[in-house]
């Protein structure tokens, strides 16, 4: 009966110790490589054209790390640690930060459809309906002011159309300056004044606070559906920009090769530099990708590309490592190449 006893304990204890060093999350994040997919599932030009290769979105897998987890990434190479103090930024929740990497995406696929149905020289109409707050920083000066949802019709005397016009703005101004914000709050238009302060960590940046988006309407002509389901971030706005025209066009640019590449990318086309360099390219490479695209950062030493680079080197990769600061380098590369 001792026997039994003791056993019954010792099981109990070893289950309870699994389900803790399975289960139990630790204050920090762990980021790794993650999947390197083919875009033509997820994005559909109708009628498009059809390409003998593919171009692949990358990705970093991460999440809130349990003990096993947290020990497995410590002795594993390009696994990333982080507390999640540092992830997440102060005063946005968790669910707040992953709504704001979905309207990031959502963003990114639209600044590349514009990129690609212009350089095809496809029909593309373009109304602007705003700049809207999407999450508001705990213990900032717009916090209890601004509201996610707000739409932002002024600042001071500057009629906004573009969050870039706001953020130009406000950046050029000193702390414990104040300004004027117009909203326009359910129906109703506000005038609040809100006074300037530096963020935390961050030198020389100066706000009040808030994570912003431009509403744009664009109508294309083909018709162009995305499926990314719940991937968020801007960085796949380059591979999305190629993948569109590749469908648009009749020529194949990817000459039956298999082509990865990241980089956040602008309505102009120019390419962004992005996090988790080295871990797309392990991604790529695990994919069986022949060429991937990075951000040159205008020739930066410290580079996405870079990192990229000394990545591609330290695996052994067999795996073309192309730097880009535009969609258009991105292009040209692809016209140039042979075919496979």
């Amino acid at each position: 009966m001792r026997f039994n006893r003791r056993n019954f304990i010792l099981s109990i204890i070893i289950i309870l110790l699994v389900a803790f060093l399975a289960g139990y999350r630790l204050p920090y994040y762990i980021y790794k490589p993650g999947g390197a997919d083919a875009l033509n599932p997820i994005v559909e030009v109708s009628e498009g054209f059809k390409s003998k290769g593919d171009m692949h979105l990358v990705t970093v897998r991460g999440g809130v790390a349990t003990p096993v987890q947290y020990l497995w990434a410590a002795v594993r190479p390009y696994q990333d640690i982080q507390p999640i103090s540092e992830v997440f930024p102060e005063g946005v929740s968790q669910e707040d930060y992953f709504q704001v990497q979905l309207q990031m995406m959502e963003s990114s696929q639209e600044a590349s459809t514009v990129v690609a149905y212009q350089a095809a020289n496809k029909e593309i109409e373009i109304e602007y309906e705003g700049v809207y707050v999407v999450a508001v920083i705990e213990d900032m000066p717009a916090d209890g002011i601004l509201k996610s949802g707000d739409k932002i019709i002024q600042i001071d005397d500057l009629t906004i159309k573009q969050t870039d016009e706001l953020i130009n703005y406000v950046s050029a101004k000193e702390v414990g300056t104040t300004i004027t914000v117009t909203v326009e709050r359910d129906g109703d238009q506000l005038t609040k004044e809100i006074e300037l302060e530096s963020f935390k960590g961050i030198d020389d940046k100066v706000g009040i606070g808030i994570q912003l988006v431009t509403n744009r309407n664009v109508t294309v002509d083909p018709e162009l559906t995305f499926a990314s389901g719940n991937i968020g971030g801007p960085s796949a706005g380059l591979m999305f920009s190629l993948e569109i025209y590749d469908q648009l066009t009749e020529e194949d640019i990817t000459k039956g090769y298999q082509i990865a590449g990241t980089g956040e990318i602008s309505y102009e086309g120019k390419i962004g530099s992005i996090g988790g360099i080295d871990k797309k390219v392990i991604a790529a490479d695990n994919e069986g990708c022949d060429v991937f695209f990075a951000p040159n950062q205008g020739g930066d030493p410290n580079s996405n590309y870079q990192l990229a680079l000394e990545t591609a080197k330290d695996i052994g990769t067999d795996m073309q490592v192309v730097p880009v600061d535009s969609f258009e380098d991105a292009l040209n590369y692809l016209q140039d190449l042979k075919a496979k």
